[in-house]
């Protein structure tokens, strides 16, 4: 692809290193924000820049928040008792779009996958595990994604649970084999998390 400008040249590049941005729809995008007043794209570039360098991750479930603990997990009307899973944020964000759980979060960062090399000290497991061990949480619930990526970092998890009395559960196999949270429509989410299973079943019938 030819420029006739550096500058055009170096911010499609740069639009370009965003997942699912290729250089023609970057160049697409760079074009448009041309064309806008100057005060929009730096409002733009403001809130980008801001996110960075402000944005909080919370320090019991890791989902982003603008405090050092986010709203759910400072929620008097969630159930502490139970927490949810999930591989990263947009997961957290999917199941509250369902309105049909009330517990909290556990945001994992990402799932065991040795081909990629992430291992189980590169994900939030060990607060996790000392979560539990301070005895508030009765249910865990496993909502990663039906991958053996997603399945094996359920059963590390479990076995990282052995001796506690935490119970274990998994979503029903209402999200497609294969399938990842994000994407699933809420009422198939939804009744997913109400219709789970014990995690010792999904394991004996996989």
């Amino acid at each position: 692809m030819e420029f006739s400008s550096k500058l055009l040249q170096n911010a499609v590049h740069e639009m370009s290193q965003l997942p699912g941005i290729g250089k023609r729809t970057a160049l697409r995008l760079v074009l448009h924000l041309l064309k806008q007043p100057e005060e929009r794209t730096e409002h733009l570039s403001n809130a980008l820049v801001k996110l960075k360098s402000e944005v909080n991750f919370c320090k019991k479930c890791h989902n982003i928040s603008d405090t050092e603990l986010c709203e759910i997990c400072a929620s008097t009307k969630r159930d502490g008792t139970v927490v949810c899973v999930v591989e990263d944020i947009r997961d957290v964000m999917a199941i509250e779009n369902t309105s049909q759980y009330n517990g909290l979060y556990h945001v994992l960062g990402g799932k065991i996958s040795p081909m990629e090399g992430v291992g189980p000290q590169d994900l939030n497991i060990t607060s996790l595990v000392q979560r539990v061990k301070e005895g508030t949480i009765k249910e865990l619930i496993f909502a990663l994604s039906s991958t053996m990526e997603g399945d094996t970092t359920n059963f590390y998890i479990y076995r990282q649970l052995e001796g506690t009395e935490v119970a274990t559960s998994t979503i029903a196999r209402g999200i497609s084999v294969g399938d990842e949270l994000e994407y699933a429509d809420e009422v198939t989410l939804g009744r997913s998390i109400l219709n789970r299973v014990p995690f010792e079943s999904s394991i004996k019938a996989t």
